[in-house]
């Protein structure tokens, strides 16, 4: 096949493309509750099922449709109201048209002349959300993820603390110490061993029977710390754990340090779309005394994947940690005001554009949209767990504090007993059987985990506000009726 070079033609391309929207349309655009959330496949049956092979020459136009309707066949539709397995869900109509504008334009944001619209667009964005977290809030950046906004916090922190690493490196600082949540996002300890800090500096604090960091042990571990020689130069708090949904006190948290002058970072990736809904803004007090947040808009905001935010207090640090100055793109003599060129403060060069599904969301929506949109999503959790605990087939792991509901499946042998955590060898096995056969069935998808010293628990979380109390009685009814049938 002829066709090599990277430019759609109309007569070449235009039937192709047709058909490909079209496809996608009606196989995944508009999914509806009775379409299956998935069909599995174990990895074995999928490599037989599915045509993985790189040919020599390129296939023909129809076999290219045929393998799109496979791939959709055998994916996981997000965008299902039965998705519920991740902190994200849902497929917004508005922040989808965004997407495809800016996979068509294929843009990358480091220079105002390359993406003059994105540019501007992402300093109107960040300035706003900044306003609404405080009055001192300055700047920020987009991220590929919350994971690689928390690492650049630390690495952030680091350079706050000792301005001296980015030229001379960690050679003088083995005693550094990160401190945060026992129930944190594992990408605090992964970016730790990236940045040669190392997992075993990053110390875990007691978190309370929900989920959230006491305070007092924080203090204690701080001052043990410093009577041992090392420097703790950074504290994480959450706003919204993952499995959880705990909101840590942070304005306790911040008074402790500014007392030993510690980086606060807020990890605010799930919670921190609340800023939205003057409802529940309240469980956001005290964010805007940190130094570092991450926001992840492709979470509770339902913005496709993926939209996250790093916000920052001081609007030099950004630039001053990561700017490298490279002459092929950031030239001094550009012939517009290069101060719009912010990709230098970024640690990635070609980054995309994650600013306009949002920003057209938001426009579509406006703030009431998203508030309406947040406040429904805690109207339908506070129905979840006010139905899993009026229903004697299933006990409350801990108490809610956001859309996160986390509760146990109990077999008949385990129902009415005092402390359900006790048959922790019972409970372990239940929730993983019973997932096993929504999936195989392509009907539910719901995650599970243990917690600490408890069994495996179900996790609800939902970002699609178009979730009903009809779909939550549906997803209780079909455990009940699996786990009846699994353990008579």
């Amino acid at each position: 096949m002829g066709d090599f070079c990277p430019v759609p033609n109309r007569d070449v391309h235009g039937d192709f493309l047709r058909q490909a929207i079209e496809l996608l349309f009606k196989n995944v655009v508009f999914t509806t509750r009775q379409d299956k959330v998935l069909l599995w496949r174990n990895p074995e049956q999928l490599r037989e099922e599915f045509d993985f092979s790189l040919p020599q020459t390129g296939e023909c136009q129809d076999k290219l449709l045929q393998i799109m309707k496979n791939t959709i066949k055998f994916s996981v539709k997000t965008g299902h109201p039965y998705f519920i397995n991740q902190l994200f869900s849902g497929l917004d109509p508005y922040g989808l048209a965004g997407q495809w504008l800016t996979d068509a334009l294929n843009a990358s944001v480091y220079t105002y002349e390359v993406a003059p619209v994105f540019t501007l667009m992402e300093s109107k964005i960040i300035g706003e959300v900044c306003k609404m977290v405080g009055a001192e809030w300055r700047d920020g950046i987009f991220c590929p993820g919350g994971s690689f906004g928390n690492g650049t916090a630390i690495n952030l922190a680091r350079f706050w603390k000792f301005p001296d690493v980015k030229k001379k490196g960690n050679a003088n600082m083995s005693n550094l110490v990160i401190l945060t949540s026992e129930e944190c996002h594992y990408s605090i300890y992964k970016f730790a061993a990236f940045l040669g800090i190392g997992e075993d500096s990053v110390h875990p604090l007691k978190t309370d029977n929900v989920g959230q960091i006491v305070p007092h042990d924080l203090e204690n571990q701080i001052i043990e710390i410093i009577a041992r020689g090392l420097v703790p130069f950074m504290v994480v708090a959450t706003l919204g754990t993952t499995v959880r949904g705990a909101f840590d006190p942070v304005s306790e948290i911040a008074s402790i340090c500014k007392k030993y002058q510690t980086w606060l970072h807020v990890d605010a990736a799930w919670g921190g779309g609340l800023l939205f809904s003057q409802k529940h803004r309240a469980k956001l007090n005290g964010i805007e005394e940190a130094d570092s947040i991450v926001i992840n808009p492709h979470k509770l905001l339902a913005v496709p994947q993926q939209c996250s935010m790093l916000l920052v207090k001081d609007p030099k640090i950004l630039h001053s940690c990561h700017s490298r100055g490279a002459e092929y793109l950031f030239q001094k003599d550009k012939y517009y005001d290069s101060s719009y060129d912010v990709g230098d403060k970024y640690l990635q060069c070609g980054r995309k554009c994650d600013v306009f599904k949002f920003w057209l969301m938001w426009k579509a929506k406006g703030s009431s949209g998203f508030a309406n949109h947040i406040n429904t999503l805690m109207t339908m959790a506070e129905y979840f767990e006010e139905q899993v605990n009026n229903r004697p087939d299933f006990f409350l792991v801990s108490k809610r504090q956001y859309v996160n509901v986390c509760f146990w499946y109990l077999p008949r042998y385990l129902r009415g007993k005092l402390n359900i955590s006790d048959y922790h060898k019972q409970l372990q096995k239940v929730a993983p059987q019973i997932k096993s056969v929504m999936v195989n069935h392509g009907s539910v998808m719901l995650n599970y985990q243990p917690l600490k010293t408890l069994p495996n628990f179900f996790r609800f979380v939902s970002q699609n506000s178009a979730l009903t109390t009809k779909d939550v009685d549906y997803i209780l009814d079909h455990i009940a009726e699996i786990g009846d049938v699994l353990f008579p």
